[in-house]
C-alpha cells in the first residue's frame, strides 16, 4: 500500500556503504582508541580484530534478513516478528537510545577537538552549535542526506589512508628520531610486551572497541530506503570486514610503530598528536579539521539512524503515531526535532562535567551497542529455526557457517555485557542499561500491549 507517509527509496550503494564507514569511523577510532590502546597496549589490534569478527557476524545476520524481508525500522520489526512484540519494542528503543547516546558522545568529542584552535572558547557552546547545524540538515531529502555522507566520508576515508601512508613512510626513513624515542615494529613489544596488561587487559579493551563499530547496523536500517535493497545491502555488508581490517587494525598498527604505546595520549586525538610530536604543524590542523568531519558524519548517520528506526516503530504501534509524519521530500520530521531536543541534554552535561563525560557516555553506548547486536542475531537464529529447508536452501544472501558462527557470536555478546560488569569503570553502564530495559518493559505494557477487550 503505497501512502504519502512512505519513506523515498533515494539512497544508491554508493550512499549505503558510506552511510555505514560514516557511522562506523568516528569517535570511537579518532578518540577511543587512546582509552582501548591504554587497557591492552599493542594487543588491542586483537581485540579489533576480534571484534571486527563478531560484527562482521552480525551484519551478515541482519543481511539475511534484510534481503528476505526489508522493511522500515529493520531490526526492532525483525525481533517483533521472530521474537516477539516485547523484544521488537526494547531493540527498537534500545537502538534509538544506542544512537542518542553515540551522538552525545560524538558531539562531546567535536567540543573537545574544537578545543585545538579555540583554547577559550567552552566545551559546551561547540555541541549547541553543531546540534542546530546537524538538525538542519537532517531534514533536507534523504538524498542530500546521502550525499553529505558520502563527501565527509570520503574525507575521512583519505585522511586515514594518507595517515597510513605517512606512518609507514616514518618507519621507513626514520623521522622523529629527534622526537627521543624509536619508530619501528619494536615498539609493539618494547615497552612491557605485546600483552602488557596480559588477557585481562584485552578483554577490558574490548568495552571500548566495540563501542568504536557502534552504528554499523544502520545497514539494515537503509534497507527500506535503498534503490536496490538484494543488491546493495549485500554488497554493502561483504565490505565490511576488509574495511575494519584497513582503517581500524592498519591505523592503530602504524599509531603505535611510530609511538609508544604508552604516551599515547588523552589531548585530543591520538592521531593529532603523532602529527604535532613530528613537529608538523599543519598537519595537527588538518587532522583536527579530519576528525571534526568524523564527528559530524558519524552524528549525521546516527540521527539518520534513530530517526528512521523511530518511523518504523510508529508504523508498528510501538512509538507514538506523529513520528510517521513526513516532510514533502519523505523525511521523518518529527523524529529528527526529538532527536535534536535530546542532544541539547549533551550541550548541559558538557557544561557540568566535561572531564568525565566521555569515558562514562562511551560505556553506556556499548551495552546499547552489544545488546541490539545480540537482538539481531538471536532474531536470524529463530527466523532459521522456524524456516522450512526448502525456503532456507532459497535464500539469497545466507548467514556464513550456520549455525556455528552464529551461536559463537551470540556467546561472545553476552560475555562482552559481562566484562562491563566485571570492571569497576564501566560499571555504571551495566546498570543504566539495566534499568533502561527495565523502564522499558514497563512502558511496554502500560502503554503499548493493550489489554485485548479494547
Amino acid at each position: 500500500m503505497q501512502n504519502i507517509s512512505q519513506l523515498k527509496r533515494g539512497l544508491s550503494v554508493r550512499h549505503i556503504r558510506f552511510m555505514a564507514l560514516g557511522s562506523a569511523i568516528g569517535t570511537g577510532l579518532f578518540y577511543g582508541s587512546a582509552e582501548a590502546i591504554k587497557a591492552a597496549g599493542p594487543a588491542v589490534l586483537l581485540a579489533y580484530a576480534i571484534g571486527g569478527a563478531a560484527v562482521f557476524m552480525v551484519m551478515r545476520a541482519l543481511g539475511e534478513m534484510a534481503v528476505h524481508r526489508s522493511e522500515p525500522g529493520s531490526f526492532s520489526y525483525y525481533a517483533t516478528h521472530y521474537l516477539g512484540p516485547l523484544a521488537g519494542f526494547l531493540t527498537g528503543w534500545t537502538y534509538v537510545f544506542e544512537m542518542l547516546v553515540v551522538c552525545l558522545a560524538d558531539v562531546t568529542a567535536f567540543g573537545i577537538y574544537m578545543k585545538l584552535w579555540f583554547p577559550h572558547v567552552d566545551q559546551w557552546i561547540w555541541v549547541l552549535s553543531i546540534v542546530f547545524f546537524i538538525g538542519a540538515i537532517n531534514l533536507c531529502n534523504v538524498k542530500v542526506f546521502g550525499e553529505m555522507e558520502f563527501w565527509l566520508s570520503i574525507i575521512k576515508v583519505t585522511a586515514i589512508i594518507a595517515m597510513i601512508v605517512g606512518g609507514f613512510a616514518i618507519m621507513m626513513y626514520g623521522f622523529g628520531q629527534e622526537s627521543g624515542h624509536v619508530t619501528g615494529l619494536s615498539n609493539l613489544w618494547e615497552h612491557g610486551g605485546f600483552m602488557p596488561n596480559g588477557i585481562a587487559g584485552v578483554i577490558a579493551s574490548f568495552t571500548v572497541v566495540m563501542f568504536a563499530f557502534g552504528g554499523i547496523e544502520v545497514i539494515g536500517i537503509t534497507a527500506s530506503e535503498a534503490k536496490n535493497p538484494e543488491k546493495s545491502i549485500p554488497r554493502a555488508i561483504n565490505a565490511v570486514p576488509f574495511r575494519i581490517l584497513l582503517f581500524y587494525v592498519l591505523t592503530l598498527f602504524v599509531l603505535m610503530c611510530i609511538y609508544p604505546w604508552n604516551q599515547v595520549g588523552q589531548n585530543g586525538s591520538p592521531f593529532v598528536q603523532i602529527f604535532s610530536s613530528l613537529g608538523i604543524d599543519s598537519a595537527a590542523n588538518i587532522l583536527n579539521v579530519v576528525v571534526i568531519t568524523a564527528a559530524i558524519s558519524a552524528i549525521n548517520s546516527d540521527i539518520f539512524g534513530a530517526g528512521r528506526m523511530m518511523y518504523g516503530m510508529a508504523q508498528e504501534k510501538q512509538a507514538p503515531a506523529a513520528f510517521t509524519q513526513l516532510t514533502k521530500n519523505g523525511v521523518p520530521w518529527i523524529t529528527v526535532l526529538v532527536m535534536s531536543g535530546v542532544l541539547l541534554l549533551g550541550v548541559v552535561l558538557n557544561y557540568f562535567l566535561p572531564g568525565k563525560i566521555f569515558g562514562i557516555i562511551a560505556s553506556i553506548a556499548t551495552f546499547a551497542t552489544v545488546w541490539v547486536w545480540l537482538m539481531i542475531l538471536l532474531s536470524q537464529y529463530m527466523m532459521r529455526r522456524r524456516m522450512p529447508a526448502e525456503e532456507a536452501k532459497q535464500l539469497k544472501f545466507p548467514v556464513p557457517l550456520w549455525p556455528i558462527a552464529p551461536t559463537l557470536t551470540i556467546a561472545f555478546m553476552a560475555f562482552v555485557i559481562a566484562v562491563l560488569g566485571y570492571f569497576p569503570n564501566t560499571r555504571i553502564a551495566l546498570y543504566v542499561g539495566i534499568v533502561w530495559i527495565v523502564l522499558l518493559t514497563i512502558s511496554y505494557y502500560l502503554w503499548v500491549k493493550k489489554p485485548s477487550h479494547s
